[in-house]
């Protein structure tokens, strides 16, 4: 892999011409690209090209805007995004920085091999509320947050572009033990994989990587060749050695109105 040029390539499709989410919009204004939408949408900064001169203007144009709309939001801030001094603008403009995550790449192709499951666990399709209920159970328990949020974005997205999204559920049994999901925007070269929460007892047993590995064989029948994960501590280990490489940091910094 190429990774300054897969970098570059990501930084062009999947953040300078970010296709929105739902029934969001994507904007190009002022230095930064931003997706607004309702509250239940991700609201936030994907991509800015700004300067030490510009920037503070910048930043202080996206607080207005979103704080007009009455959104929390994110700038989804990247290691190799400049100018250096944006993090503190954005500390010093009352965003509160959540943890770094590593923006990880991997080539689709390869990681498409089988994993085998632990006998009695089978990965079923979400398509339905009740699917979605159980990825919130899994996402509740592995993550320890409410996942509201996330059971009403995926329903909107099942409900209003199904081709842009598959999400499946690890069960034993009767029971939910891992699930995660993947966006498929269209016209674009990066799949994204999200979520990927298991359950403390059945970690270590190779759901996640079956997980990864199911998402990525409909990502190479879709025509995407990279899939891109922004990684915590834990699922980082997993992804290196399954292929991914890292080649950036991504940290959150959340302005609430």
């Amino acid at each position: 892999m190429d990774q300054h040029e897969v970098l570059h390539r990501f930084d062009r499709h999947m953040r300078r011409d970010a296709t929105p989410d739902t029934s969001a919009v994507v904007e190009h204004t002022g230095g930064v690209v931003r997706q607004s939408g309702g509250p239940h949408d991700w609201n936030g900064v994907l991509w800015s090209d700004l300067d030490e001169e510009s920037a503070p203007a910048a930043v202080a144009a996206q607080v207005a805007h979103f704080t007009a709309l009455g959104r929390e939001f994110e700038w989804k801030h990247y290691s190799h995004d400049r100018p250096a001094t944006l993090p503190a603008l954005l500390l010093a403009a009352g965003f509160v920085a959540e943890p770094a995550e590593a923006l990880m790449i991997g080539e689709t192709a390869a990681l498409t091999a089988p994993v085998e499951l632990p006998e009695g666990v089978r990965l079923v399709p979400v398509t339905d509320a009740a699917g979605v209920g159980l990825m919130a159970s899994v996402h509740e328990q592995a993550f320890g947050s409410d996942g509201g949020r996330l059971r009403q974005r995926l329903l909107a997205q099942l409900t209003g572009t199904p081709d842009e999204v598959v999400a499946v559920v690890a069960m034993a049994g009767d029971v939910p033990v891992s699930a995660a999901r993947m966006e498929l925007p269209p016209g674009k070269e990066f799949a994204g994989l999200w979520g990927g929460g298991t359950t403390e007892a059945w970690r270590g047993k190779g759901v996640y990587r079956a997980l990864v590995a199911y998402r990525a064989r409909i990502a190479a029948a879709r025509g995407y060749p990279y899939l891109q994960v922004d990684a915590s501590d834990d699922s980082r280990p997993i992804l290196h050695r399954l292929g991914f490489v890292q080649l950036s940091i991504t940290t959150p910094y959340v302005h609430k109105p």
